[in-house]
C-alpha cells in the first residue's frame, strides 16, 4: 500500500511539473506571436515605402476586402491566424477602412471548421441533419452580421468612429501611438532590428518581403501550438463548462461560449466539439446557439494580444483594428439576438439547409464550396 502511495504522488509530483512546462512553453509562444506580429508591420513598412497606396489599392473595394479575410481564413482554417496577420498589416500601413472587411471575412471564413466536422455524421441521415444544423448556425449568423453592418460600416464608418475614440482614450495623440502603455517593446522591438539588419543582403524591396513571409510563419507556428497546448490544459474543464451552460439562459451560454474560446485559443474548437453533441441527439441545435455566439467574442482575444506587440506610429491603428473585431462581434450578438426576429433567422436557414442535405448530399458540398470558395471567387471576378 506505501509503494502504491509514494507511486501515485510521484505520478502527480511529474504531472504538476509537466503543467509548469505547458504553461512556461505557452507563455514563450505567446511571446512568439507577438514577435511575429512585430515583424509582419516592420516587413511591410519596409516593402512599401512610399508606394503604399498602390499596393494597397487591389483591396480599397470593401468587397475585395471582404473576400480576402474570408477565403484566407476558409484555406487556413484560423482566424486567430488571420486576424493577427491582418493586425501586422495595419501595423505596417494597411489602412483601417480596409482592414475592417478583412476582419469581417474572416468571420465567415473560419465557420467552415465545424461544417467540414458535420460532414463526419454523413453515414447516418439523421445524425447528418442535425449535425449539420447545429454547424451551419454560426455559418448564417456570420454571414447575417456582414450584410447587417458592412453597408453600415461603408456609408457611415460606425466600426471605425467606435474604436478610434476607444483608443483615444489611452492616448490623445493625432499619431494614435500607444507606446507609453506597451510593456512588450523591449523585448520584441531588437530581435526584429536584428532579423532587419541579417536580411539587408537581399536586394530592393526583399527584405521586408522576407520579413513578413517569416512573420506569417511565426504567427501560423505559434498559433497552431498554442491551440494545441491549451486544449491539452483546458478542453476537459471547457467541456464542463459546456455542459454546465446549457439550460442556463442565453447570458450564460455567451459567457460560457467566449470564455471556453478564450481558454482554448480557438473558436473553431469551440464550436467544433458541440456538433458531434447535437449530432448525437443529446443536445439541440438551440441549446447551443447562444454558445456558438460567445465563441465569436472570445475568438477576438487573440488580435488584442498581438496588438500588445506593436511598436511605432501605427501602434494605436493596430490595436484599434483589434477592437473593431471585438467591437463588431459583440455589436452582432447584441443586435441579431437581441432582436427576437433576426434572432430565428439562423436557426431557421440553418435547419432547412440541414434538411436538404440530409436528403441530397451533394447539396451539403455544393453549400460548402460555393460560400467559401466559388461565390468569394465569383465576386472578385466581377469586382475586377
Amino acid at each position: 500500500m506505501a509503494i502504491n502511495d509514494s507511486q501515485a504522488v510521484g505520478r502527480n509530483v511529474l504531472s504538476k511539473q509537466d503543467n509548469w512546462q505547458r504553461w512556461l512553453l505557452l507563455a514563450f509562444l505567446v511571446y512568439v506571436m507577438l514577435l511575429a506580429v512585430s515583424m509582419i508591420g516592420s516587413g511591410f513598412k519596409y516593402a512599401t515605402g512610399d508606394h503604399a497606396k498602390e499596393l494597397f489599392s487591389f483591396a480599397s473595394n470593401p468587397i475585395m476586402g471582404l473576400i480576402i479575410g474570408m477565403v484566407s481564413t476558409a484555406l487556413i482554417q484560423s482566424s486567430s491566424t488571420v486576424t493577427s496577420i491582418i493586425v501586422g498589416m495595419v501595423a505596417g500601413g494597411l489602412p483601417i477602412t480596409i482592414a475592417i472587411p478583412m476582419m469581417m471575412g474572416a468571420n465567415i471564413g473560419t465557420s467552415i471548421t465545424n461544417t467540414l466536422v458535420s460532414l463526419g455524421h454523413v453515414a447516418r441521415k439523421e445524425e447528418f441533419q442535425r449535425a449539420f444544423n447545429a454547424a451551419t448556425i454560426h455559418d448564417f449568423f456570420n454571414v447575417m452580421c456582414v450584410l447587417i453592418f458592412l453597408p453600415l460600416e461603408m456609408a457611415f464608418g460606425i466600426l471605425e468612429f467606435i474604436s478610434g475614440e476607444i483608443v483615444l482614450l489611452f492616448n490623445t495623440s493625432q499619431s494614435l501611438s500607444i507606446e507609453g502603455i506597451n510593456p512588450l517593446k523591449a523585448a520584441t522591438q531588437p530581435v526584429t532590428n536584428v532579423v532587419t539588419n541579417l536580411l539587408q543582403f537581399l536586394p530592393s524591396v526583399y527584405p521586408g518581403v522576407a520579413k513578413i513571409i517569416i512573420g506569417i510563419g511565426l504567427i501560423m507556428l505559434s498559433i497552431t501550438y498554442m491551440g494545441k497546448i491549451m486544449k491539452s490544459l483546458m478542453v476537459g474543464k471547457a467541456k464542463e463548462m459546456l455542459h454546465k451552460s446549457i439550460g442556463k439562459g442565453p447570458i450564460s451560454g455567451i459567457t460560457s461560449g467566449a470564455v471556453m474560446t478564450v481558454l482554448v485559443q480557438s473558436s473553431s474548437t469551440t464550436t467544433s466539439l458541440m456538433v458531434p453533441l447535437v449530432g448525437s441527439g443529446i443536445l439541440k441545435a438551440r441549446d447551443i446557439y447562444p454558445f456558438t455566439l460567445g465563441a465569436n467574442i472570445g475568438t477576438c482575444i487573440t488580435a488584442l494580444i498581438a496588438a500588445l506587440g506593436v511598436v511605432g506610429v501605427n501602434s494605436g491603428f493596430a490595436l484599434q483594428i483589434a477592437l473593431v473585431h471585438l467591437i463588431y462581434n459583440v455589436l452582432g450578438v447584441t443586435v441579431i439576438y437581441g432582436i427576437p426576429l433576426l434572432r430565428e433567422i439562423p436557426l431557421t436557414l440553418s435547419y432547412r439547409l440541414s434538411v436538404v442535405a440530409s436528403e441530397q448530399k451533394l447539396y451539403g458540398a455544393a453549400y460548402i464550396g460555393g460560400l467559401f470558395f466559388i461565390l468569394p471567387l465569383g465576386a472578385i471576378f466581377t469586382t475586377m
